[in-house]
Formats: structure tokens, C-alpha cells, sequence
């Protein structure tokens, strides 16, 4: 695998930037702040992305890279695999997901996972190199192999663990001693005092002593429970039958009610029939008494009538023989004549008194006419109020019969529909006992009294148990403690076990690791030592006792911390290639920033002749802020490609 091609918007301090890289050797020259480092952190990041996380730092990668102004945080990586696939990666660093083309610059950026922390893992899925392995093994920096004298030991302690554990921060040795330690401190031994182990077991001792005298109020409280458990349902049972009574006396007095609706309707309608029968009387009286009154008047009319008639008449022929007589015995003309006009007045007098006396009677007879209206104006009213009357009491009539006949089947119904709700709270056999019972307010009242008796006890019962109730708090506790304490106990043994478990994994990785790995490790770090320190130093090993051993040129082998500070920088850079080879079934690039920059001449020398024949199929770039390393490639007529930022 190798990089063909950067081409840099913005990042960092570098904006509008094109680099090429060619196959082989790749210097990239800069002075010091020139923007290297920006460089190596841009290819990290268009494989990987770009962390918002601090990790310790005082600035995330996005703080520091971030452009300040407004330019377009981007940038684009072309790539090639070792089966010649080429591909292009176009990274926003403001999104989490670059796209990805192929030499097609078809988009291919969805045929890879995508996690939801770490974004697209297109690079892992091609090469099987995460980002944590990419740092630790193809990128190697000056900080990683130059240390101060003083921390010399740091590095041959990380040159041991590689070639021990396989990881340059894991220690054998330290890791069992850290487990035995951890396992005293955290866990102890059946020997050791005042240990997570022996405080806890005495505790669970104290504890079971307690629960042993503490259990007999638990035994008296499930008696009183049981006690309780039988009084509430015993009052439940007398309370059921205390309100089946209930209802039943509440259905009889709603009978009683309806019956006493009944009868008042009854003395409506009684009431009503006196009434019609007085009003029928007064019709009676009413007409009989207009009637004799009219007709006597009548009869008196007719008589007076009558007499005055034959008077009249008499009175008439009366005058009428005088005024013949007169003209036979009176001479006087004139008297004659005006004692004759007493026959015409009498006439006119008799005309008009019988026409009064006719208006009259016709006066009479129309007061009797409209007396008469008037009776019967007032009969008719009298009659419709017997209708009404009688009318209502056939509407009342009907009405009790229907409240008589629905009255009883209502009643029936409601008490079986009571007696069907207490068939499961009640035995039918006391149903039927209870539903017969002459006077239930008696019963009531006597299982009301049975009801609070037992209410009572049930009262002195709680009483009991409230006052034990502390003593079983105290249990409860006890309980608790011994729970919290058994588990931490069986934690503590689980974490026995797997100490013990971790410490034997570990013993068994590690004969695995140096029956097989190791040996392969200290060939290929004896190989990479002879040749950068041209012959100098010939073998490494490892052994438990002295750590790492370097053989010298007389045959001798001498602990690797006491060789000079250059020469453990430079067998820390041999074994950290030596792994580039183990890495990935892609050749990788080899990165490194600023290694050589305390190395002599002759060091630099022998690195660089070792590199270019050594690792001649892979990449190499090579960053750096001086011309040395130019400068002996040229001598050495060493192709390279010189990048200048």
C-alpha cells in the first residue's frame, strides 16, 4: 500500500497544498513550525477522521486544526493497495463520514461499515490496521525512540515488553505482581488480618448469631399474620351478611315506600269520589231549586194575569152600560159626551197596562232565561269537574293497578339479583336463612355487634405486631447486611478467581509468547541490530531474571540498560520495524518524524542503508528539518523524492 497524492484546501496552517509521493524513499524537508507535523496528522486524519476528544490534551485534533476564518476545512488523499486498486478519499473534517471513489470515481463510501463512534472504516476493512496500531507501529516520531539518559530505562523497559508481551506497555512481570498485589489488597488471603476477606467472614458471623436470636419474633409474627389473616376473613364474612341484610331491609322499605305511594293514590282517587259525589248533589239541588222557583213565578203571572183580565172586561162592560144608560137618562149633550170618552180612555188605559204588564212578565222571563244560562253555565262546570275528577281517578285507577301488579315482580327481581351478587360471598344455604328472617333490623344490629368484636381482636393483634415490628426491622437489616455481605464475599471470591484465572491466562500467553513469538521477535531485532550498528552488537535475548541481554562483539552479553543512550534509541527503532512486517498483508508505508535527529553521521548512515535495503518494498516517508538525510542518500546515489514545505 502507498500514498500517491495529497491535495490540501485547508488544514491547519496549510491551505492550497499538492504533494506527490513516489513508491520508494519520500523526504519531506521543512524547518522547524514549516507545518510537518500538520502534514502527518492530515494522512492520520483522512483515514481515521478527525477526534473532537481532548484525550488529555488542551485542545482536541478539531480545535487545533481548525482553520480560523472561513475556509473550507477539506481535503483530499489518493491511495493505492498492493493488488493496484486505487482510491481517492475526500474528507470534510466538519463531517464525521468522508466519501470514498474508486479509480472509477464511482462512490463507493456506502460499501463499508460505518460505526456510529468511529464513522467509516473503510481503511480497517481494506488494510486490518486501526488507528491505535497505525500510531504505535507505521508512525514512529522522535519522542518514541530519543529519551534523556535518565529515562533509559523507560525505553529498554519497553523494548522488553515488546519482545515479551508483544505491546511496549505490558510488563510480565508487573502484571503478576500487580495481581498479586491487587489480590492482597482488595481481596487478602486465609492468613492475612484486617483484608476485605477475613472482615467480611467475621462479619458474617456476627450477623447469622443475630439472625438466629432475632428469628423467634419472625416465627410469632407469621402467627399473628395467621391470626389476623383468619379475623379479617371472618369479618369479611360477617360483613357480607351485614349487607346482604342491609340491602334486603333497603328493597323492603323501598316496597313499603311504593306501597305507601299506592295508598296515597288510593285516597286521591277516594277523595276524588267525594268530591264527585258532592258536585253531582249541588247539580241536583241546583236544578230542582230553579226549576220550582220558575215555575211558581210563572204560575203567579199567569193567575195575576188572569185576574186582571176578567177585571178589565168587567170594568169594561161596566163603563159600557153606563155610557148606554147615560144617553137614555142624561140630557146634558156635552157631560154626554165626555162621560162617553171615558169608554176609550178606559180602552187605552187597559192597552197600555196590559203592555206594561206584558214587558213585564217578558222582563221576567228573559232574568229567568238568563238565570237559567247561568244555572246551567254553572252545571256545566260542575259537570266537567265530575269528568275531570273522574277522569283522573280512572288514570289513578289504572295506575295503582300497574304499581299493584309491577310492584312484586320488582321487588322479586331485586332481591334475587341481590341474592346472585352474594352467591360467591355467601353459602346459599345462609342466603335462604338470612332472606327469612322476620326482623332483620335485630340480626343486623347483632351482626354489627359480632362485626366489632372482632374488629377489635383484629385491632389487638396489630398492636402485637407493631410492637415486634421493631425487633423484625432489626431482622430485616440483619437479612440486608448478611445479603450485601454473602455477595460481597461470593464478589470477592469471583474476583479470587479471576485474578487467579488472569494470572494463569497470562502464564500461559506468556510460554506461549516465548516458545514461539518471542524468539522471533529477538531474531528479527538481533538481524535489525547488526545491520544499523554495522556488526557492532549481534544477538539479543530475553530472560526472566536479567531482562533484555545484548551480545557484544567479544561474545560477551551485557544487560541492554547499560548500553549508551544511542544505541537503545537505535535498538527501539529496529524492533518497532521489525514489527512493520508483522502488521498487515498490505506492504505499509513507513512513517518517520524527525528519528534521526540525534543521530551521529555514522548512525544515520547505517540507519538509512539498513531502511532502503531492508524495507525496499514498502514507502518510505521520511520528515525532517534537516539535509542530512539528503545529503547521505546522494552520497550513497539512493533514489529518493524531495518534498519541500
Amino acid at each position: 500500500m502507498k500514498i500517491n497524492k495529497i491535495k490540501i484546501n485547508s488544514y491547519g496552517k496549510l491551505k492550497n497544498k499538492e504533494i506527490n509521493f513516489n513508491n520508494g524513499i519520500n523526504i519531506i524537508y521543512g524547518k522547524n513550525e514549516s507545518g510537518k507535523s500538520t502534514l502527518l496528522k492530515f494522512i492520520i486524519n483522512s483515514f481515521y477522521g478527525i477526534s473532537k476528544n481532548k484525550k488529555g490534551k488542551e485542545f482536541s485534533d478539531f480545535e487545533k486544526y481548525t482553520p480560523w476564518v472561513g475556509e473550507e476545512f477539506s481535503g483530499k488523499l489518493e491511495y493505492e493497495l498492493n493488488n493496484k486498486n486505487k482510491y481517492e478519499i475526500f474528507r470534510d473534517f466538519r463531517k464525521k463520514n468522508p466519501k470514498i471513489f474508486n479509480e472509477n470515481m464511482e462512490d463507493i463510501s456506502k460499501e463499508f461499515n460505518i460505526d456510529k463512534n468511529k464513522g467509516n472504516e473503510f481503511f480497517y476493512e481494506q488494510t486490518k490496521v486501526d488507528e491505535e496500531l497505525f500510531l504505535s507501529t507505521i508512525v514512529i516520531n522522535q519522542q518514541e525512540v530519543k529519551l534523556e539518559k535518565q529515562d533509559q530505562n523507560v525505553l529498554i523497559q519497553k523494548i522488553a515488553n515488546l519482545v515479551g508481551t508483544g505491546d511496549d506497555n505490558v510488563s510480565y512481570k508487573r502484571a503478576i505482581d500487580r495481581i498479586d498485589r491487587r489480590r492482597l489488597g482488595e481481596v487478602g488471603t486465609e492468613r492475612s488480618r484486617e483484608k476485605p476477606l477475613n472482615i467480611i467472614g467475621k462479619n458474617i458471623e456476627k450477623l447469622e448469631e443475630k439472625k438466629q436470636d432475632l428469628e423467634k419474633y419472625e416465627n410469632l409474627k407469621y402467627e399473628i399474620e395467621e391470626e389476623k389473616n383468619k379475623l379479617i376473613l371472618e369479618i369479611k364474612k360477617l360483613e357480607n351478611k351485614n349487607n346482604f341484610l342491609k340491602e334486603i331491609k333497603l328493597i323492603d322499605e323501598k316496597e313499603k315506600i311504593e306501597k305507601e305511594k299506592i295508598k296515597i293514590k288510593e285516597n286521591i282517587k277516594n277523595n276524588n269520589l267525594e268530591k264527585i259525589n258532592s258536585i253531582k248533589k249541588e247539580i241536583v239541588e241546583i236544578k230542582d231549586n230553579n226549576k220550582n222557583i220558575s215555575n211558581n213565578k210563572i204560575e203567579k203571572n199567569k193567575k195575576i194575569k188572569s185576574k186582571l183580565n176578567k177585571k178589565l172586561i168587567l170594568i169594561f162592560f161596566l163603563l159600557l152600560i153606563i155610557n148606554i144608560l147615560q144617553f137614555n137618562f142624561i140630557k146634558n149633550n156635552y157631560f154626554k159626551y165626555i162621560f162617553l170618552l171615558t169608554v176609550p180612555t178606559f180602552l187605552i188605559f187597559c192597552i197600555i197596562y196590559i203592555k206594561n204588564k206584558k214587558n213585564k212578565i217578558k222582563k221576567e222571563e228573559k232574568i229567568k232565561k238568563n238565570n237559567e244560562e247561568k244555572i246551567n253555565l254553572e252545571i256545566n262546570n260542575l259537570e266537567n269537574q265530575v269528568n275531570i275528577l273522574e277522569k283522573n281517578n280512572q288514570e289513578i285507577e289504572n295506575e295503582i293497578n300497574k304499581l299493584n301488579n309491577n310492584l312484586n315482580l320488582k321487588i322479586n327481581l331485586e332481591k334475587e339479583k341481590i341474592k346472585n351478587n352474594y352467591l360467591e360471598k355467601i353459602e346459599k344455604e345462609e342466603i335462604n336463612l338470612l332472606n327469612n328472617f322476620k326482623n332483620i333490623n335485630n340480626e343486623i344490629e347483632k351482626l354489627q355487634t359480632q362485626i366489632n368484636n372482632k374488629k377489635i381482636e383484629l385491632h389487638s393483634l396489630e398492636l402485637d405486631k407493631k410492637n415486634i415490628e421493631p425487633q423484625l426491622d432489626n431482622l430485616s437489616k440483619i437479612e440486608e447486611e448478611l445479603v450485601f455481605n454473602k455477595n460481597k464475599m461470593l464478589t470477592l471470591k469471583k474476583l479470587e478467581k479471576s485474578m487467579e484465572l488472569a494470572k494463569n491466562v497470562l502464564s500461559t500467553c506468556y510460554e506461549n509468547m516465548k516458545n514461539s513469538v518471542t524468539p522471533k521477535f529477538t531474531q528479527n531485532l538481533s538481524e535489525n541490530i547488526f545491520e544499523i550498528t554495522n556488526g557492532k552488537y549481534k544477538n539479543v535475548v530475553l530472560n526472566d531474571n536479567d531482562g533484555l541481554l545484548v551480545e557484544l562483539e567479544n561474545g560477551n552479553y551485557e544487560m541492554a540498560s547499560k548500553l549508551s543512550v544511542g544505541t537503545i534509541d537505535q535498538l527501539y527503532l529496529s524492533l518497532r520495524l521489525s514489527l512493520v512486517e508483522e502488521l498487515s498483508e498490505e506492504k505499509m508505508p513507513i512513517i518517520l518524524d524527525e528519528v534521526f535527529a540525534y543521530y551521529d553521521s555514522n548512525r544515520l548512515k547505517n540507519a538509512l542503508k539498513y531502511i532502503c535495503e531492508k524495507f525496499k518494498e514498502h514507502q518510505i516517508i521520511i520528515l525532517t528539518c534537516t539535509e542530512r538525510e539528503k545529503n547521505i542518500l546522494q552520497e550513497q546515489n539512493i533514489d529518493f523524492n524531495l518534498i519541500n514545505l
